[in-house]
């Protein structure tokens, strides 16, 4: 007889334990709670990782960029479209050439006339691989050169720097856009105040 209450006891332990499991699951607060979900959780985060090729911090930028409902506003300098253009769709890459061949070879033909008339000490003009150089001596050197890919000139010069200049279609000259200056002006203005004489390159 004892040993049948003992089998009937050790029965219905059994049957409580197999429910408890049930019974915790059931419920999501305690299922949050538990390591089992825990680790369930870990084991999905770990496959989504894999599957998306994401790391863990980038899973949780993706989750966190998905939950917002905060709206992005964009200044004006940074909206699509309103940076500088790309000159590459606008000019062609042989009107280009033609363009800023003829006015490098201009300003060689100009800086030439007046070097000879100027007979300054130090003054220097070279042209070579599409790069045309400029030297007034102790004063510094010029250096203008093509930048094809971004359908540009570009300028060094001691007085004010590196400039990349554009073509503008309207007004026909190369300009910086970055201060609107000329490229032409800005070599007379420069070089006729470091020589001392004018200069006229246009």
């Amino acid at each position: 007889m004892a040993s049948r209450k003992l089998v009937l006891g050790l029965t219905a332990a059994r049957r409580l334990r197999s429910r408890a499991p049930v019974l915790v699951s059931s419920s999501p607060l305690l299922e949050a709670s538990t390591s089992t979900s825990a680790a369930t959780a870990a084991t999905a985060a770990a496959a989504a990782t894999r599957g998306s090729g994401l790391g863990p911090w980038g899973l949780f930028l993706s989750s966190r960029a998905l939950s917002s409902t905060r709206p992005v506003y964009l200044s004006a300098g940074d909206a699509p479209g309103s940076s500088a253009a790309d000159h590459r769709s606008i000019l062609p890459e042989d009107e280009y050439h033609k363009l800023a061949d003829e006015t490098i070879h201009d300003l060689l033909e100009k800086l030439e006339e007046y070097g000879d008339s100027l007979q300054m000490d130090g003054f220097d003009i070279d042209y070579g691989n599409q790069v045309l150089t400029l030297r007034l001596g102790e004063l510094g050197t010029y250096v203008v050169n093509k930048q094809a890919p971004n359908r540009q000139i570009w300028l060094s010069s001691p007085v004010s720097g590196p400039s990349r200049f554009d073509w503008d279609a309207s007004t026909n000259c190369w300009i910086y856009r970055r201060t609107g200056a000329n490229l032409v002006e800005l070599l007379e203005k420069e070089i006729g105040e470091l020589c001392g004489t004018p200069v006229e390159l246009s």
